[in-house]
């Protein structure tokens, strides 16, 4: 079983790019973020002709996350299950796919240290665990994938001390993500690499990706019986070259039976 994630920057551009991938890796799961996109835009039409069940979280021209599988979809549940008010983005998607629960999701990204936005990313983050906490436990098949907007330590970021990278790497954002993993999630592309300079994500200016300067900052983190039933981990490069390819890459796990 192959789960995916992939922060498509606005499904309307890319959506030959992203049918020509589901061809070509013909992942069971793939979990979309930054579709841009309402729901009634949303193409799940489209993707039923593809062999793909979808559900789909989206506002218009932002944000927006989704779930396609193609080994069944039940339980779909928009926003947070922690009890508290809705937040206004759409920023997150779970349901159960082939008995896993996954969840698709595209973090606040901070914008400037101190700014709203960031005060506002931390208390997402929050909010993710205590979802994760209300509606999972760390021994059921769990996994939580997308945009996180968070290098998990120095390897992630090309320059830990550019100012464009600076929210995406402070202690404070390192620690949230840091308390997924106190609960019971792994960062799966970890246990598989350890090198540096493996990035998932390319600013689209100078040349970025061809001189290496990226972030790995999507993230497909799972539940420990899941982390032992997966077999490969491998960020997609090949996607993100050609024509108007996304700056993000998609991330992919295989799991055996």
């Amino acid at each position: 079983m192959r789960i995916a994630t992939w922060n498509v920057n606005s499904l309307n551009a890319r959506m030959e790019r992203v049918d020509e991938w589901l061809d070509y890796a013909s992942p069971d799961v793939l979990l979309m973020q930054e579709t841009k996109m309402s729901q009634d835009q949303f193409p799940e039409e489209h993707y039923e002709r593809l062999g793909y069940e979808s559900v789909h979280c989206g506002e218009g021209r932002w944000n927006g996350v989704a779930i396609l599988s193609k080994v069944g979809l039940e339980d779909p549940v928009s926003g947070f299950a922690d009890g508290a008010e809705a937040d206004p983005e759409a920023r997150i998607i779970s349901a159960t796919c082939a008995g896993i629960r996954v969840t698709s999701v595209y973090v606040p990204n901070g914008r400037a240290v101190d700014h709203d936005h960031y005060r506002y990313k931390l208390a997402w983050m929050d909010r993710l665990l205590m979802h994760i906490q209300a509606t999972c436990d760390p021994d059921s098949e769990l996994l939580v994938g997308g945009d996180f907007n968070i290098c998990p330590d120095d390897r992630d970021v090309w320059d830990p001390d550019n100012d464009l990278t600076r929210t995406h790497v402070t202690k404070k954002e390192r620690d949230a993500l840091e308390s997924l993993c106190d609960w019971g999630l792994t960062d799966v592309f970890r246990e598989y690499y350890e090198d540096k300079d493996l990035f998932s994500w390319w600013d689209y200016r100078d040349g970025a990706f061809h001189k290496r300067m990226g972030l790995r900052i999507d993230l497909l983190m799972v539940s420990k019986p899941l982390l032992n039933r997966s077999t490969f981990c491998l960020v997609d490069r090949t996607a993100r070259k050609g024509k108007k390819p996304s700056d993000h890459a998609p991330v992919w796990v295989d799991f055996r039976d």
